[in-house]
């Protein structure tokens, strides 16, 4: 073996569930080299070896966020933060709507994302009389944290055509007060023409979000992601910053391309122009398609068999039609995608199994590994028919600690505790990929991680502790998993020898003191055998 160009010493590395734990590990070039005590790997150093003390902190796999939307991400990074963090009351998020609108030119978009009405002092999303009154001179179109719902001034409504005699899409909803008028909230599609109206980034600033968002991941340890819905903001135009990204070397992390399917998806559009399966190299590559089939469980979007708690006539929403679902899926199943279908409440996930089943029997491929995004409600029955149909749940566990009481709120504990059951899943035989979500939740995957061993929530109730996993096992769903669904098991994931060196180091061995998890950060980043975030 030619002597390794980096070493990591004294340290606790944790390889994998099946390669354990070791003191040290050396890297050459690209690829792990060997695993062992600091007295064997430092033996193995040559004249142009560099070594690093890790002081007795934890190295692991570099992290896969499994599902996230990295250009969006980037995006928001410049939009006004209306998240719990920056705005806990009605009144403090209007006055920084009003701040913002005050610093834009008079007809300039105010875009504002992260409001949650569980969160307000109020109990309910600011209207669009108030975002009149605080933005009177732009167009406002401020989302929730979801992503799923978002609230219009007058002026956003007017630029997109929006009135009280519009009717709602499939899949969507525009609500009215009762006296029939507009109160600027919409839902999923219903949100379409607003978006429509808005200009679209330029390729500098798609290329700029990308980068900026691809560095912030490497600062939480995050080496690969996929972005799961590419094309959601800016169609076509997002492959080719993708592309100008990759070729100007700013592209910092791997990225696996979901692009965005369904009525308004790219992916017809994208077929049409040429892009296949497989596109790409090992840090850009296309590899998705993702349907959407219903909305969020905290804005009563996810579509659920039973009614959400204290409403009966409410079931949440179905983007498509069973015949619409099935036929999409069965087009992207044949032209050799792998799917990436957003399901959240039971009865969407039904609808989805349906139609991966109905495909797979057209065209069967065992080892596809289509997979359901989120997740979050399936019943066991659902679980079992996953597990024998090699379909992948990717879940984002920090959803329990941050919307987990909103759940118990609008389902009741019956049907909210055991949501997103990571437990549950690996005894079946299945791979939950944990994710963020981001820019729907933050990005620090340190969040999921505990989120996945302990359950807790925001205010410290429990999720059904039965479902809490050991550190290890939380790891492997943001390292292992991550590559098992993305069909990168034998290259990715783990530090095996002759594995990619991709590595992540954290100040404080959560393994051994597993409530130090939160207070730690990602001190260290190595991709490809390459230091990319140095936080010492």
């Amino acid at each position: 073996m030619n002597a390794p160009t980096l070493l990591l010493l004294n340290g606790r590395v944790f390889a994998g569930r099946a390669e354990g734990v070791h003191e040290a590990v050396a890297i050459a070039g690209d690829r792990v080299a060997a695993l062992g005590t600091t007295r064997e790997i430092a033996a193995l150093a040559g004249a142009g070896t560099r070594t690093i003390d890790l002081g007795g902190r934890l190295a692991t796999p570099g992290l896969i966020d499994a599902h996230m939307h990295l250009l969006p991400l980037g995006l928001t990074m410049v939009e006004l933060d209306l998240t719990p963090q920056a705005a806990t009351s009605l009144d403090a998020l209007l006055a920084r709507v009003a701040e913002r609108a005050a610093a834009l030119p008079t007809g300039a978009w105010l875009l504002a994302r992260g409001w949650d009405q569980g969160r307000l002092d109020v109990g309910r999303p600011p209207t669009r009389d108030e975002l009149d009154r605080a933005a009177p001179d732009n167009p406002a179109y401020v989302v929730r944290a979801c992503g799923h719902v978002a609230i219009c001034n007058s002026a956003a409504l007017r630029l997109a055509g929006l009135d009280e005699a519009s009717v709602a899409p499939q899949g969507g909803f525009i609500e009215r007060d009762a006296a029939g008028r507009l109160t600027g909230l919409l839902a999923e599609t219903a949100r379409d023409p607003v978006r429509a109206a808005m200009p679209e980034p330029s390729r500098a600033e798609l290329v700029d979000a990308i980068e900026r968002a691809g560095r912030a991941c490497l600062a939480h340890g995050i080496v690969g992601v996929m972005d799961a819905a590419v094309g959601m903001r800016a169609g076509l135009a997002e492959l080719s910053a993708y592309d100008a990204a990759h070729d100007a070397g700013r592209l910092p992390v791997r990225v696996s391309q979901c692009l965005l399917g369904g009525p308004g998806g790219i992916a017809e559009a994208a077929w049409e122009a040429g892009f296949r399966p497989g596109r790409g190299d090992a840090r850009l590559m296309a590899k998705q398609v993702k349907i959407f089939t219903d909305g969020s469980a905290g804005g009563r979007t996810a579509a659920m068999s039973a009614p959400y708690r204290g409403v009966p006539e409410t079931r949440g929403l179905l983007s498509l039609t069973d015949d619409e679902m099935r036929a999409y899926t069965r087009r992207y199943h044949d032209q050799g995608w792998q799917l990436a279908v957003h399901a959240i409440g039971d009865a969407a996930i039904e609808q989805t199994l349906d139609a991966m089943e109905a495909a797979l029997a057209h065209a069967p491929d065992p080892d596809r590994r289509h997979r359901i995004e989120h997740c979050g409600f399936a019943r066991p029955d659902q679980t079992a028919r996953m597990a024998r149909l090699g379909i992948e749940p990717v879940p984002q566990p920090v959803f329990l600690h941050d919307f987990g009481d909103l759940y118990v709120d609008v389902l009741g504990e019956d049907r909210a505790l055991s949501s997103y059951p990571t437990r549950g899943w690996i005894e079946a035989g299945l791979h939950p990929a944990a994710s963020s979500d981001a820019p729907v939740c933050a990005l620090d995957p340190l969040l999921s991680l505990a989120a996945m061993m302990t359950r807790r929530t925001r205010t410290g109730g429990v999720m059904d502790a039965r479902e809490r996993v050991s550190p290890e096992t939380a790891l492997a769903a943001f390292t292992e998993f991550g590559a098992w669904v993305e069909k990168a098991e034998t290259t990715r994931g783990r530090l095996a020898p002759g594995m990619l060196a991709d590595v992540a180091v954290f100040g404080h061995d959560f393994l051994a003191e597993p409530d130090a998890v939160r207070e730690t950060r990602c001190v260290l980043t190595i991709l490809d055998g390459a230091i990319v975030h140095d936080g010492r």
